[in-house]
């Protein structure tokens, strides 16, 4: 196996492991964000839940001492806040009003929705590509999720609430679509930025709509939830984004709502059902083809030039200036010549190409 064939698998393996863990992470959230639905508001629940998740991160960063990634710049600006806005602000309060109105299989059923949506913008609008391998490997895990649950009759619910989970799950496609666009970038401050103002905002506005602080446990208890769900998953997931693209991650975080189910059996008691194993069939068979996916074909490199981190392989033999940073990995700015080779790959920064 040559240097790009196995730093392109590696990357694509990291990927799939960070998209599955954060999708059981987030997975788990939905059962447990219905228990607190009932305690405190949704929109006060949402804030809690994302200043969990950026407490938790902003501790993190404040202890960790180095890092190679690249910082956020002022260019960065308008897509980070549109993806603050669509999908922590908007969409969580979204998803919270509508799992109101529903039971949490429901509400974990429709949340399948966010793959879909995901992927008709990554292809659709931001140019990534699916091969016919991939797109069944997708179609399979989708089925799966739609399996899920079905023979129980579980998506019947509140028109309302059904309308309102389905806008969630759009505002969470574009988050996403968005959040691919800066995975060049420092993955923590990325979430950090996200969260701080999602929960500080619907925080804000929860209690000035009246809505009273819950008592000591359940307020630590949304904010233990948020950040683990909602801060360690999107950083997970922003880290699958850089490596394998929207479209691809979109179907590993399909799974979310089977391993929410499995976290409901180990939490609620509940039990699965002959569907529950139909799902898990279908997608283990469609993460094992996504993982084995070995799309490659000779492709052209744009001249480009940009900032991330990066070690010095087939796509980065470029010198460095007195000020530019030693060791590997590293992060600067640094340009990349024409280049036209074959090589296994995934839609990351370097691979959005015609086919």
């Amino acid at each position: 196996m040559t240097r790009a064939n196995a730093a392109s698998f590696s990357a694509q393996r990291r990927g799939a492991v960070f998209g599955l863990i954060a999708a059981a992470l987030f997975g788990i959230s939905t059962p447990l964000a219905k228990v607190l639905l009932g305690l405190t508001a949704p929109q006060l629940l949402a804030g809690l839940l994302y200043l969990g998740a950026g407490t938790a991160i902003s501790v993190f960063r404040l202890f960790r001492t180095h890092t190679s990634e690249a910082p956020l710049r002022r260019g960065d600006t308008p897509v980070l806040l549109g993806l603050a806005f669509s999908g922590g602000v908007v969409a969580p309060v979204l998803m919270l009003l509508g799992l109101s109105k529903l039971s949490a299989v429901a509400g974990s059923l429709l949340l399948n929705l966010e793959a879909p949506f995901t992927m008709l913008l990554a292809v659709v609008f931001f140019k990534e590509h699916l091969g016919r391998r991939a797109l069944l490997a997708a179609l399979l895990i989708l089925a799966g999720a739609v399996a899920l649950r079905v023979g129980a009759g579980a998506v019947g619910g509140h028109a309302l609430g059904v309308a309102l989970v389905v806008a969630a799950c759009a505002c969470w496609a574009v988050d996403n679509n968005l959040t691919q666009r800066l995975s060049t970038r420092d993955p923590f401050a990325i979430v950090q930025v996200k969260t701080l103002v999602a929960g500080s905002t619907n925080l804000i506005i929860a209690l000035v709509a009246g809505n009273a602080v819950p008592a000591a446990a359940i307020l630590g208890g949304a904010l233990l939830l948020g950040s683990l769900s909602y801060g360690l998953s999107v950083v997970l997931d922003a880290y699958a984004l850089r490596s394998i693209g929207a479209a691809r991650e979109a179907a590993y975080f399909a799974t979310a709502p089977f391993l929410g189910a499995l976290g409901s059996v180990l939490f609620l008691g509940e039990s699965l059902g002959g569907f529950d194993l139909v799902a898990l069939a279908a997608m283990g068979a469609g993460a094992a083809l996504l993982l084995r996916e070995n799309h490659s074909h000779r492709h052209r490199h744009a001249p480009m030039r940009h900032e991330h981190v990066h070690d010095h392989d087939e796509h980065h033999a470029h010198g460095h200036g007195p000020g530019d940073p030693s060791g590997n990995p590293h992060s600067h700015w640094h340009e990349h010549d024409a280049l036209e080779h074959d090589h296994p790959h995934v839609p990351d920064v370097h691979h959005r190409h015609r086919h």
